[in-house]
């Protein structure tokens, strides 16, 4: 399955038309059908690990990967996904030759069985095969590439080695950044922007997710209320408007949070609230179609740190900030 995925995204980026031609836009006055689903979500815990509250929840086949941010000793964490029993825990915080001194993003590769971790503190990216950690209490990583330092993905899609679709950082200063999408080759490190840049959003700050099946790239904006959905080819772009929306230039609310494609679904975290404040995260999830048509809201009642899909037991599995820290919702019957 993952072999003609790949084919197809292939054949899409050999295209090359600019977005600009053909950029269509919906405007949605409301998101009022609003189901309150808190009951729905079934609390979990992580037994004798400790997971401290900034983490992010990664899926690797049948195992879920936490990556714990503020820890001290081992940053990442193997669960089974069935149970959420704890496996192995690995990636010890350090300068070391075997230790991780800026833990960032992670991505699966489910041919290698090779997850991919990001270390922006050596500037590198790390590879550790999945079944050799488990099995292995001497494991040890295996350098992937070196990163650049003044254009780097900070997240990225993974398809292949030479092509992955990438949250591109820039900085401009010392504190400073652009950010943009482009097609990253990470073997030789190229990176090529994709085209689309809405013109009434001069900051851009960013969430975006990849559907291979339908050769489009989602993209999310923390500070507008605005979805666009393209083609990974660039023949056309669509935006989708909110009803918050507006072109002010501004960080004071917090719109979108994560956004990711469950099957034939668009499912994105909404905030609405106030930055720099307890309402900042997250505590909706909206539903669309493909083609960015509004289906309806899930009312959380809890404040997202991250969630990701389980797609082999058709769930969402969620950190939050909040009563409970991790928690699960079966799709069966809200979305499918």
């Amino acid at each position: 399955m993952k072999t003609i995925r790949i084919i197809i995204l292939f054949c899409t980026l050999l295209i090359s038309v600019a977005c600009s031609d053909n950029i269509k836009e919906k405007y949605q006055t409301a998101r009022d059908n609003t189901i309150h689903i808190k009951n729905k979500v079934i609390p979990f815990d992580t037994g004798d690990v400790l997971i401290g509250s900034v983490a992010r929840l990664y899926v690797a086949d049948n195992y879920l990967i936490i990556a714990d941010y503020k820890s001290l000793m081992e940053q990442i964490h193997i669960f089974g996904l069935n149970d959420y029993k704890h496996l192995v825990s690995t990636a010890y915080k350090g300068l070391g030759p075997e230790e991780i001194t800026g833990l960032g993003h992670i991505v699966y590769d489910d041919i290698s069985r090779n997850f991919y971790v990001s270390d922006h503190g050596k500037q590198k990216i790390f590879s550790y095969n999945i079944d050799s950690l488990i099995e292995n209490v001497g494991y040890c990583f295996k350098e992937k590439v070196a990163l650049k330092n003044k254009q780097f993905p900070a997240e990225y899609f993974y398809i292949n080695d030479s092509l992955c679709i990438a949250r591109v950082i820039e900085p401009t200063g010392n504190s400073g950044f652009n950010e943009s999408l482009g097609k990253w080759n990470m073997l030789s490190g190229a990176i090529k922007t994709l085209d689309y840049r809405h013109p009434e959003v001069k900051k851009r700050r960013i969430t975006f997710t990849v559907s291979p099946e339908e050769s489009v790239y989602i993209e999310c904006y923390l500070y507008h209320d605005l979805m666009t959905i393209c083609k990974l080819n660039g023949a056309s772009c669509l935006n989708i408007y909110g009803p918050n929306w507006d072109n002010t230039h501004s960080n004071k609310t917090v719109h979108f949070g994560k956004v990711i494609v469950c099957k034939d679904k668009i499912i994105a975290s909404y905030s609405g609230g106030r930055n720099f404040s307890n309402e900042e995260l997250p505590d909706k999830l909206i539903v669309f179609k493909l083609n960015g048509d509004y289906i309806k809201t899930l009312d959380i009642g809890y404040r997202i740190n991250d969630f990701c899909y389980d797609s082999n037991n058709n769930k969402l599995i969620f950190i939050f900030n909040d009563i409970i820290q991790f928690g699960f919702l079966n799709l069966q019957g809200l979305v499918n």
